[in-house]
């Protein structure tokens, strides 16, 4: 710096006259470079600034969750259950991600018992409500909220559904936003309503029920559960490398129109743990979000268990040492004598 004429680093920003670009005419490649607009020193007056001036207010100062932890410290301090309700507005972000911090710094990653603190908000809430919820706190929203809902989720619990006078119909609107639970690692969501795109995108261990959702649905997901009431958008699935998806296909078109079948497989339901854990959930579901689809579902349960899907993904079956779905068509075409290049296009690569 002090070779260059400087003493400080903010002297330094914006004085591209300093720079020495170099020749590099020989370079059959960078000669035909041209840096001379991004180079280009503006001759602007002194008022204004070429770097930062003023530091940004993030509005921590006046976020809810300063409200949410002064209520909650009885439930903090001696894991006393508390409950209270309140509006929320968009400009409420990341609720509920201030006052996990503070349950973390007292009790770890251990978290608090099961609905030890609950809050029952009415409104829309803004982005990543929910966001590294702890365990131990539940989040229930009459009303809808934006993306990244559940973001991090870490143990905690989010539930989301309409405004009870509403009259639409819950699987084809929107509750939450895009990206929803991305990343979370535990905890549990009921959405009672439509999701946006990559619902559960990176999903590492949380268990979530909505009614329908948009494109790229589990995509890259590594583990946890999904079950989806409704349509799923295109590319679900893609990239997904761990957990399971139960996907209820009324009109049989997932896998043809919908699922990105690169790297699951598509299975029917017919395991009594798996037929136990859907219903189980989709209880849950109508007990928390008074879902009126859910209740159908439950009406007609005998007709609609077997249009639901499995969704399976390679890796975890390879983990598992499940066989692949693919390997087991092959075993049974090679008994009838098909040749070996042709079960490849079948098999894969066995065990994965």
């Amino acid at each position: 710096m002090a070779p260059l004429g400087f003493r400080t680093m903010p002297e330094m920003i914006g004085r591209v006259d300093r720079l020495d670009p170099r020749n590099v005419d020989h370079h059959w490649k960078a000669k035909g470079l041209d840096f001379s607009s991004i180079l280009h020193n503006p001759n602007v007056p002194r008022k204004v600034g070429r770097r930062c001036l003023v530091a940004q207010d993030h509005g921590l100062a006046s976020a809810l969750d300063h409200k949410l932890i002064d209520l909650a410290q009885d439930a903090i301090e001696n894991q006393t259950p508390v409950d209270f309700k309140m509006p929320i507005r968009n400009i409420h972000r990341t609720v509920g991600t201030m006052l996990s911090g503070e349950i973390a710094k007292k009790h770890g990653s251990a978290g608090l018992p099961d609905d030890t603190v609950k809050f029952h908000f009415t409104g829309s809430a803004g982005q990543s409500f929910g966001a590294f919820l702890a365990k131990g706190v539940t989040l229930t929203l009459e009303g809808d909220a934006n993306d990244y809902t559940g973001k991090g989720l870490s143990g905690g619990k989010i539930i989301v559904y309409p405004p009870r006078t509403s009259t639409f119909v819950s699987e084809e609107n929107i509750i939450v936003g895009n990206v929803v639970l991305y990343g979370a690692t535990g905890g549990e969501t009921f959405f009672n309503g439509m999701a946006g795109e990559r619902f559960c995108v990176r999903n590492s261990g949380a268990t979530a029920v909505v009614e329908s959702v948009g494109d790229h649905g589990c995509e890259y997901m590594t583990k946890g559960l999904a079950v989806i009431l409704g349509r799923c958008g295109r590319n679900f699935g893609a990239g997904m490398s761990g957990g399971i998806a139960f996907v209820l296909d009324e009109d049989g078109e997932f896998q043809s129109t919908s699922c990105n079948t690169a790297s699951v497989d598509l299975e029917p339901v017919t395991d009594p743990v798996d037929m136990q854990a859907v219903r189980a959930l989709i209880e849950k579901h109508l007990n928390y979000t008074g879902s009126a689809r859910a209740q159908w579902i439950l009406d007609n349960w005998e007709n609609m268990l077997p249009k639901f899907v499995k969704v399976f993904p390679h890796e975890y079956k390879r983990v598992l040492n499940v066989p692949r779905k693919g390997a087991a068509v092959a075993r049974e075409l090679a008994a009838k004598g098909m040749r070996p290049f042709e079960l490849a296009a079948f098999a894969g690569v066995e065990g994965r």
